[in-house]
């Protein structure tokens, strides 16, 4: 995503945008080219000596840029110059074993896997970041009350590192996912040109999988172009992961309004947040990630899309996925950076978050006074004697204890000091100091693995 901030911290990227950059990706099939002439000089394919050649050369540096862009203009092909180019520079002999047996998909979607795969492992380190720094919130907030809104309303009081657990219960579960996706979605596929292994014959399923050994990934059971679900599981793994980021991108700026003030972004000094109005706080990390979110989860259908592949091969679907990839790694790359930024710099406010549990004069804990009251008069009964004196406060302006403390069906079972004391939220908070230093321990646990 764009980013037009002016503090150099905004301006961090976490480097997937240099991945999907096209030296990278020549790179990496350059790498499968390697893998492969290993693969086949290790069954006796091709010869021994000349897998020291084809791999001394295929580093692109190594290659004439000018010669290969030419090429790509003459031939308009995505992969033909680049193996003309280090066939050349291999020399003879052993430039004409270059590529032998594959096809052009067998080497760029494998090396765009392998491209994949880097981006994949920024992704958990970012991961373990958040997790992390929400473990030292969700400790920061295990007691700090908050009111538990539900349907946008008062519902009934919670801790700040409630929250926080569910955010960390939900990332952890990503995690967990991304990871049980390894062996599926980083496939080596080496099957020459429809998948049938006709090219490198009964040998060819043991090539594919000392290509995959050689490059540290799982070789596919059957190597069809048209198979494309891995490549596509792996973009909803990050559209799922964009709609956990969004909703907490979401709630936190949702509570730094002016209205709520509970909880604030990390504001670096000097930041401005409008050309025009001086007092400006805005959430600009909140929205980056909201933002990148949003966009991360439109990209899912095209993904989906892009498994519909014609018969046993069909270009479309590979630019189609090609492109659904890199810009999803994109923007999960910035939107993890964002949210690592705003849980390790988060400002709590405990003082406007007691404020607003206080804003319904008590009918927060209107819960706590049924159950207690239904103990004595059963819980039906309760609830429609305390519902009548809610409604009442809520719509004539009326003290809720008072019109509690007036009601002979409540006082016939609690005194003034028995409401007043069933109306203090902070004592009605449930387990959620547990949850939360339950869930610190398990993101702490999980950041420590992934470091």
């Amino acid at each position: 995503m764009s980013d037009d901030r002016s503090t150099a911290a905004r301006m961090r990227d976490p480097g997937i945008r240099a991945l999907y950059k096209l030296e990278n990706r020549w790179q990496a099939w350059l790498d499968v080219e390697v893998a492969l002439a290993r693969a086949q000089a290790d069954l006796g394919m091709i010869p021994r000596e000349a897998v020291a050649p084809i791999a001394r050369s295929a580093r692109l540096e190594l290659l004439d840029r000018a010669r290969i862009d030419e090429a790509a203009a003459r031939t308009a092909h995505t992969l033909v110059p680049l193996v003309w180019e280090l066939a050349r520079v291999v020399g003879d002999p052993a430039g004409g074993w270059v590529h032998w047996g594959a096809t052009t998909q067998n080497i760029t979607q494998t090396g765009d896997l392998l491209v994949l795969r880097q981006a994949h492992r920024i992704f958990l380190r970012q991961l373990g970041t958040v997790l992390d720094a929400m473990a030292g919130l969700a400790e920061r907030g295990a007691e700090m009350v908050i009111a538990a809104r539900t349907h946008g309303q008062h519902a009934v009081p919670a801790t700040f590192g409630f929250k926080v657990a569910v955010w960390i219960d939900e990332l952890l579960r990503h995690l967990e996912r991304l990871r049980a996706a390894e062996p599926r979605v980083f496939v080596a596929m080496l099957g020459g040109a429809a998948g049938t292994f006709a090219s490198l014959g009964d040998l060819g399923p043991a090539v594919q999988e000392g290509v995959a050994k050689h490059l540290g990934m799982t070789p596919m059971n059957v190597p069809g172009r048209a198979i494309g679900d891995h490549l596509t599981e792996y973009v909803v793994l990050l559209g799922m992961l964009g709609a956990t980021c969004g909703k907490i991108g979401r709630e936190v700026y949702t509570l730094m309004k002016t209205e709520f003030g509970e909880v604030e972004e990390p504001v670096p000094e000097g930041s401005v947040g409008s050309s025009t109005m001086p007092q400006k706080r805005n959430p600009h990390y909140c929205q980056d990630v909201v933002a990148a979110a949003a966009e991360l989860r439109s990209i899912v259908p095209l993904a989906l899309e892009a498994m519909q592949a014609e018969h046993e091969a069909d270009r479309t679907t590979a630019l189609m996925i090609r492109e659904a990839t890199a810009r999803a790694c994109i923007l999960t790359g910035d939107m993890l950076l964002r949210l690592g930024m705003i849980m390790e710099g988060m400002t709590l406010k405990p003082e406007r978050m007691r404020r607003n549990l206080d804003l319904g004069g008590g009918l927060i804990m209107a819960e706590a006074v049924m159950l207690q009251l239904g103990g004595a008069i059963g819980r039906q009964h309760a609830h429609d004697v305390v519902h009548d004196a809610a409604q009442a406060a809520a719509v004539g302006g009326q003290s809720f204890a008072d019109l509690l403390g007036a009601d002979a069906r409540v006082t016939a079972h609690l005194d003034r000091a028995a409401i007043d004391a069933l109306l203090e939220p902070t004592r009605y908070t449930g387990l959620c100091a547990q949850m939360a230093r339950d869930a610190a321990g398990r993101a702490r646990e999980a950041a420590t693995a992934l470091a």
